[in-house]
């Protein structure tokens, strides 16, 4: 018997047997399309955390964190001068593979517009790396430069928050040239800077419904962003503090850079800590914070959640499969006197094999392919009831190797039945009534 006979005779059999054969693939039915549904889901999870990341600075982003020294260093820790600008200017004159570097000072201070709209925000004195170190993106204007820092001049970007509290109804474009008074001092608006806000925020917005959500925004400190040259913040509002202070002097409140080349990160992490170590002069009261440790937490959740998912719609196929079986069993009951004159007028024991083992293989395909309509299904519903920043994507792969599962299980649940109708008898298959 050829692979096409066996083939049209099984379709026959499935047709002949509809509502048996219904029965039989359900089973498959939603182990397939659980499983796609599954897949699609770790999917869209691991999409979304790689964008979240990368808006957030990505695997790039390396900070310069303030530490107590070792047991060792502690009775010399007077002798570092702690994390500075020197170490920021160290940093880009020596470490060769990094490529930006952002020194910051904070301040608090009452912001007021020529609006007469007031309201405290923090201020942070920034230098233009900070708009690539931050992955920054402008609604308006142009973002500070060199030359504002070098002649702390009185000038401002505000985020979209910042803007809409300071300014409300006014465009982004509008708000250029506008004063700004940071606890008295007056600045001169150059730059607004996007919206910054998840995907389900902005779908809301888009269509003109109301956000609520009591969950934390990693954003907002983006959007309430007030942003003026590290000079200007210096001597407008730290230099008073204490007079022993000086711009290469006072201690940062924070220190970022950026990796130019993931492939040379440990070289770039090895450049930096040799300058650190010359301008701590020895002291170890500094260290490099990555990304690396939340990345592999955040790739080993997703393992974790498509192993256990697949495990879970894995047993849903099986049990499918062991349905099949059951049913091919009972079929072979009803056609044991078909297959008792099959082989007295010449059929082979391996075409019957062949035969009853396609059956099964089809009816687990049929169902298979039945299960790629119902996981669209489910996947609409998973993304009405799911964040919308991790919405389910749908991939070939998770198709294909759901299908191939199920199609392989249908050939393990037929090979018993097969066997087991190749071995019969044909006088006694003849006789059985």
């Amino acid at each position: 018997m050829s692979l096409w006979m066996a083939f049209t005779i099984g379709l026959s059999e499935i047709r002949a047997h509809a509502f048996r054969s219904a029965l039989s693939m359900l089973g498959i039915v939603l182990g397939t399309g659980s499983l796609i549904a599954t897949m699609a889901l770790t999917r869209g999870i691991e999409v979304g955390t790689r964008i979240f990341m990368q808006q957030m600075g990505g695997l790039e982003l390396v900070t310069v964190a303030v530490k107590e020294p070792s047991a060792a260093k502690a009775d010399f820790a007077n002798l570092s001068p702690g994390r500075t600008l020197r170490d920021a200017e160290a940093i880009r004159a020596s470490a060769t593979l990094v490529s930006h570097v952002s020194p910051e000072l904070t301040a608090y201070a009452n912001a007021s517009s020529d609006a007469g709209e007031s309201e405290r925000f923090q201020v942070r004195g920034i230098v233009p790396d900070h708009f690539v170190i931050g992955i920054h993106s402008l609604a308006a204007g142009r973002f500070l430069t060199d030359l504002d820092v070098e002649s702390g001049a009185h000038c401002v970007v505000v985020g979209h928050a910042v803007a809409k509290s300071l300014w409300p109804g006014e465009s982004p474009s509008a708000v250029l040239g506008r004063n700004l008074s940071l606890d008295g001092v007056p600045f001169q608006v150059v730059g607004v800077l996007s919206l910054y806000e998840r995907e389900e925020q902005s779908k809301a917005r888009r269509s003109g419904h109301r956000f609520r959500s009591s969950r934390w925004d990693p954003f907002r400190s983006k959007n309430e962003s007030i942003l003026i040259p590290l000079t200007t913040l210096f001597y407008d509002f730290r230099s008073g503090k204490n007079p022993l202070d000086a711009l290469e002097t006072v201690k940062l409140d924070a220190l970022t850079l950026r990796v130019a080349d993931l492939d040379r990160f440990r070289g770039a992490l090895d450049q930096v800590r040799t300058v650190l170590d010359t301008t701590h002069r020895g002291i170890d009261d500094f260290e490099l914070e990555t990304r690396e440790d939340w990345f592999d937490r955040v790739e080993a959740s997703v393992r974790a959640a498509r192993l256990s998912g697949g495990l879970i719609s894995a047993i849903s196929l099986v049990v499918g499969a062991i349905g099949i079986m059951n049913i091919m069993l009972a079929s072979i009951s009803e056609r044991v006197r078909e297959i008792g004159i099959r082989l007295a007028v010449g059929a082979r024991r391996r075409d019957i094999f062949l035969q009853i083992l396609t059956e099964s293989a089809l009816t687990s395909l049929i169902g298979g392919g039945l299960g790629i309509l119902a996981s669209l299904g489910l996947i609409e519903l998973l993304k009405l009831v799911g964040p919308n920043e991790n919405s389910p994507v749908l991939t070939w792969d998770a198709i294909v190797f759901s299908v191939a599962f199920a199609v392989a299980a249908g050939l393990l649940s037929g090979l018993y039945p097969a066997w087991k109708a190749s071995r019969l008898d044909p006088i006694s298959a003849l006789r059985y009534e």
